[in-house]
């Protein structure tokens, strides 16, 4: 369950930033927007990436990098060192010893992740996330930060012509949790 604080101030600041990041100009918008980072963050109740996973899940995960329970092992339970090299050299990261992956881990309501992503949301919603990428997750700026991402990712366009698949893409580089978003998609319409 989401904590108090952060639903008051959710509830507080979406209606004009829903206006302001052109989200409340039909339905369908905030529908979409609400699914994905209801997912996102478990409903609203985790800010940050864990990255805290067993070597068998890290391989479930990541198969490419990590194609045996052996090359998976020494990152087993060490988020830092997973992130670090699961994130180095893309997304407008450093190499691993940069520590960046650790540093530009998913953050805030729709989970931005990278020096890139932490750059183009930050410019648009008027906050240097890269400078201190923690204000993603802060009760003050947190919804800004996803409303901004969501702009720089030009998804109401796709919201309007009802790509939910594609926002998905957008929004995770795949459909990762796919069909847990559309479950978060149908209780955000009973509401």
């Amino acid at each position: 369950l989401a904590k108090d604080a952060t639903v008051k101030a959710f509830a507080a600041k979406s209606g004009p930033l829903f206006r302001e990041f052109d989200l409340s100009a039909k339905r369908i918008r905030i529908e979409y927007f609400l699914a994905q980072i209801a997912h996102e963050t478990g409903g609203l109740t985790r800010s940050v990436e864990n990255l805290n996973y067993s070597a068998k899940r890290i391989v479930e995960i990541w198969p490419i990098r990590f194609p045996t329970l052996a090359s998976a092992e020494p990152y087993a339970n060490n988020p830092e060192k997973l992130a670090n090299k699961v994130y180095a050299n893309r997304m407008g990261n450093g190499p691993p010893e940069s520590g960046d992956g650790y540093r530009f881990r998913g953050r805030g309501y729709i989970q931005i992740t990278g020096r890139d992503g932490s750059r183009n949301a930050g410019s648009r919603a008027g906050i240097d996330l890269v400078a201190n990428p923690e204000r993603a997750i802060a009760t003050a700026d947190a919804l800004r930060v996803a409303c901004a991402f969501w702009k720089w990712k030009e998804l109401n366009p796709l919201c309007d012509q009802k790509k939910f698949e594609e926002v998905t893409k957008r929004i995770n580089g795949g459909l990762i949790g796919y069909q847990n978003r559309l479950d978060w998609l149908t209780k955000v319409r009973k509401v």
